[in-house]
């Protein structure tokens, strides 16, 4: 069944914020991240032939995203994320929605994640997908991602720990 106007307004308005701090978090760019959530409602758009209500709509937002963000990495080198010994400061803008969650030392840290691991970690922990969704969506199985995760978090507390000291 294809997605009505009323139905995709809906998934706007409960998705866009979610969507934004994946891409915020896996960009490092407040104005590519709000690119990477409008490319993907276009997306979703053009595809709403192909929307099955029910079956996890973040999920199915996520996977839309996570394909138009590596496709830009692709077109584009990534920024580089170190300045010597000290984190690059990417310049986080006051109006960043996620400023108390997130600080600059933990955007340095995620960026020393290998991209599996923050891409598998952010679409957990910020995207609020379920491990299996998230399986699901990378085509990895379930175990993979539950191990990624474990990773990420450990390699986060190591980068954390090692700034502050």
């Amino acid at each position: 069944m294809a997605l009505s106007i009323a139905q995709f307004n809906a998934l706007v308005d409960e998705h866009s914020s979610s969507l934004y701090r994946i891409a915020y978090r896996m960009m490092g760019d407040r104005h590519e991240a709000e690119d990477m959530v409008q490319e993907t409602f276009r997306s979703a758009w053009k595809s709403r032939e192909a929307y099955r209500e029910g079956v996890g709509d973040r999920a199915w937002l996520a996977s839309i995203m996570r394909r138009r963000i590596v496709d830009r990495w692709r077109r584009k080198a990534p920024p580089p994320t170190m300045a010597g010994d000290q984190p690059l400061d990417v310049g986080v803008p006051a109006a960043d929605p996620l400023a108390g969650d997130y600080t600059d030392e933990m955007q340095f840290a995620l960026s020393q994640l290998p991209q599996e691991l923050k891409e598998t970690l952010l679409l957990v922990v910020v995207g609020e997908l379920t491990h299996q969704e998230v399986a699901d969506l990378l085509d990895i199985p379930l175990g993979t991602v539950l191990s990624r995760v474990s990773r990420a978090r450990r390699r986060l507390r190591e980068v954390l720990l090692a700034t502050r000291a």
